[in-house]
């Protein structure tokens, strides 16, 4: 897929997320870290069934392999450790403006690391300019 096809995904993407981190702000002094979590899942377990059932319904083939399913499930997982990390972070005290950027970051690290170590994917100067500008705007933002 050519880039000017996944940028508005991104975006719409990137937009969701600081939405819902700023939700998750809100939230976690108003309910138990425990309560925001089962709340994520009610949502998660909502929104999914109601993709798959659209899709089923409009015959879309449902792919489903051994592998996948590790994978998705490790997904999840993780995205779980994520809310129940966010929900603690805020609830703890954690500024929004310092605790986002620094999860995103790390997130983004390790995830650009794995894809450039096992999925073997391009690195170029530009990539390598824009990690050191990530980090180096996580350490401004942490000192500050």
């Amino acid at each position: 897929m050519e880039p000017n096809k996944w940028i508005p995904y991104l975006l719409t993407t990137g937009l969701a997320l600081g939405l819902a981190d700023f939700c998750v702000k809100l939230a976690a002094k108003r309910v138990s870290n425990s309560t925001g979590f089962l709340l994520f899942g009610i949502c998660t377990f909502v929104f999914s069934s109601g993709w798959f059932l659209w899709q089923r319904f409009h015959h879309v083939e449902q792919l489903v392999t051994p592998t996948g399913i590790v994978l998705g499930t490790a997904a999840g997982i993780g995205f779980s450790l994520v809310t129940l990390g966010l929900y603690a972070s805020f609830g703890a005290g954690a500024p929004i403006s310092v605790a986002s950027p620094v999860i995103r970051v790390c997130g983004l690290l390790i995830a650009s690391s794995l894809g450039l170590m096992i999925l073997r994917e391009p690195m170029s100067w530009r990539y390598i300019l824009g990690l050191l500008l990530a980090v180096s705007g996580i350490f401004l933002i942490v000192t500050s």
